[in-house]
């Protein structure tokens, strides 16, 4: 795992959209299509903000989400609606190239083993995802996979719907997706973090965030959630 240090959560953002720039045009170069997944939070959208201003080959570019609340079209909780906010309105991304996880059905397990049948229709069987975008959250938690929760625990399926946690239930993506990613790119800020980032550099499976594969891994931390790492 590659930590390396920015000023704050902005300069964060930035190094963040110049990292995933510089993968979507490799991508697309090596490949023909750049598939990248990302997460919610404040930082991610200035980050694809900031990405809607980079060299981006975006007609070869598919965006996935990691996790997703299930809520309705529109909620201002819904992490797509936020996402569509930051690069719809800003990039030349064809809409139809966002693909949301589909929160919105009744039955929401066979919901899950929908999106991750258009998993595999844009990144193969069994996908591999390009980039993945993550963040750490005060408990450990990364995507939707919360301390406690079974999903954890799931190994025969790509995605998931865990139970309530902080008043949501969501749809995520689970750790055998998450750790066949050609790229883990950790986006860290705050210092409240700064405990958990020791134990996510340390891999401590104790923590949910501590299960994902590090080999390829860079985490982009500010300098308030460093805390004491040298």
């Amino acid at each position: 795992m590659e930590i390396r240090v920015l000023s704050d959560a902005h300069a964060v953002a930035v190094e963040a959209a110049r990292v995933i720039a510089a993968e979507a045009r490799a991508s697309v170069t090596a490949r023909g299509c750049f598939v990248m997944a990302v997460s919610g939070g404040r930082t991610p959208w200035q980050m694809l903000r900031a990405l809607a201003g980079e060299n981006v080959p975006w007609k070869s570019v598919h965006v996935v989400q990691v996790d997703e609340r299930i809520a309705p079209a529109g909620d201002p909780d819904r992490n797509l609606t936020r996402l569509r906010e930051s690069l719809l309105e800003q990039a030349s991304l064809p809409p139809e190239q966002i693909h949301a996880m589909p929160v919105e059905e009744t039955n929401l397990e066979a919901a899950a083993r929908s999106y991750a049948r258009i998993l595999e229709t844009i990144a193969g069987t069994p996908p591999v995802i390009d980039l993945v975008h993550l963040g750490l959250g005060p408990d450990g938690h990364t995507a939707s996979l919360v301390p406690g929760d079974p999903v954890l625990d799931v190994t025969d399926r790509d995605v998931a719907v865990i139970g309530l946690y902080q008043k949501w239930r969501r749809m995520t993506l689970t750790y055998p997706l998450l750790n066949r990613a050609r790229r883990i790119l950790w986006l860290v800020t705050g210092a409240e973090k700064a405990g958990m980032l020791v134990r996510l550099r340390n891999a401590d499976n104790s923590i949910p965030a501590g299960r994902v594969r590090q080999e390829q891994a860079v985490v982009l931390a500010d300098r308030a959630a460093m805390g004491e790492i040298p």
